[in-house]
């Protein structure tokens, strides 16, 4: 059975509602979620910047490693060569292996040097890996504190919440695909939350800009749905203005 112009409107007053009772949970929040977010990805950046320094530590100690190793391997090549210079048969033998052991010599203070060079590397990074863990340790600190807080505020609404959830989902089951898809495209679009108005002193209970006489003659009918002309609201009623006169009694 198609629904009047009427049930629409009081529905979509209804959907609007809920969505308010939501949107006052979530303000209750306020920018807590984005704030513990924001602290994971630091927590997150700290440590993949940590992790990326220990993998610098580690390749220069293999680094080290390795150069030390040169230097044992060259020990043992000018203990070889000066051995075969014992049993040259020339000269020309002599000055070649003098020339090989000249050159494992000199592989010797190279490696040193090299050795001190990636040693001074891991001092600077070790220095650097001591700051990134305090600071990380701060920011851990904040987001335990940020989550404990955010915890204790969602565990005061989780019923509430999910009981709204409910209602929304089924509140939105008895409008129209098209109806709902406006409305919920213009909530995302206003700044309030709110789709759906009332007319309240001759203005728009959302953008308070004036809604024309014939305007509001056609919000009361509920011949069809209004929108506001300036913000696009739905428009959901006329609250009329009941002037209330005090008696005022004298006594005499």
């Amino acid at each position: 059975m198609e629904k009047t112009i009427a049930q629409k409107i009081t529905a979509l007053v209804k959907l609007q509602s809920i969505d308010s009772k939501l949107d006052e949970i979530k303000k209750v929040r306020g920018d807590l979620p984005v704030e513990v977010q924001d602290l994971e990805d630091d927590v997150a950046g700290y440590q993949t910047r940590i992790d990326k320094f220990n993998k610098e530590i580690k390749a220069l100690e293999q680094e080290i490693v390795g150069y030390q190793e040169r230097k044992k391997e060259a020990d043992r090549l000018i203990a070889k060569y000066k051995e075969q210079q014992m049993n040259v048969r020339n000269n020309r033998e002599y000055e070649a292996i003098s020339k090989e052991i000249e050159s494992e010599e000199l592989e010797i203070p190279l490696a040193d040097k090299k050795i001190r060079v990636a040693q001074d590397k891991i001092k600077k990074i070790e220095i650097d890996v001591n700051a990134t863990e305090n600071v990380l340790k701060d920011r851990q600190k904040d987001l335990e504190n940020k989550k404990n807080e955010l915890d204790g505020i969602l565990a005061e609404s989780e019923e509430e919440e999910s009981r709204l959830l409910k209602d929304r989902e089924k509140q939105s089951k008895s409008i129209e695909e098209r109806l709902l898809k406006s409305y919920n495209k213009i909530r995302t679009n206003a700044l309030n939350g709110l789709a759906v108005v009332m007319v309240r002193r001759d203005a728009c209970g959302g953008c308070f800009n004036i809604v024309p006489p014939q305007r509001q003659a056609d919000v009361r009918e509920k011949k069809k749905i209004v929108v506001c002309e300036h913000c696009g609201r739905i428009l959901a009623g006329v609250e009329e203005i009941k002037e209330e006169v005090a008696a005022v009694k004298f006594k005499r």
